[in-house]
């Protein structure tokens, strides 16, 4: 695998249509007020809390065939926007470029697990 900060490469992650768009929307409503890093993260919270909702009693089988399920489709969809959604919103209000963060973490996440020493196992990286 490639250096995931290294600069030649293409971004991972591009959310900065979507940035724009959720900040016009909100300034379009007067809402920039109301968008504080707390209270963002506070609404990102709730938001997995509905996605998590939509799995809760699902057997192994039901939650990995939930997005095709048409009971369950598009409420996943939809959970899955707004936790988007949230998470663009308090990025962009914190000034964090989440391609930079994501490309950071996967190269710390790589050192910390191995491949050739965690490959089939599920234990945190201070357990092995």
């Amino acid at each position: 695998m490639s250096d995931p900060r290294s600069t030649q490469a293409r971004p991972l992650l591009d959310v900065g249509g979507l940035a724009r768009a959720l900040r016009d929307f909100a300034a379009e409503r007067d809402w920039l007020q109301f968008h504080t890093p707390k209270n963002l993260a506070m609404a990102l919270t709730g938001e997995v809390g509905e996605l998590v909702e939509v799995f809760q009693w699902m057997s192994p089988e039901q939650s990995a065939a939930a997005a095709r399920d048409p009971e369950t489709a598009q409420a996943v969809r939809d959970e899955l926007a707004d936790v988007l959604v949230y998470l663009v919103r308090l990025a962009d209000v914190l000034g964090v470029d989440l391609d930079a963060a994501v490309r950071d973490k996967l190269a710390r996440n790589a050192l910390r697990y191995p491949a050739d020493q965690v490959r089939g196992s599920n234990r945190k990286y201070d357990k092995y």
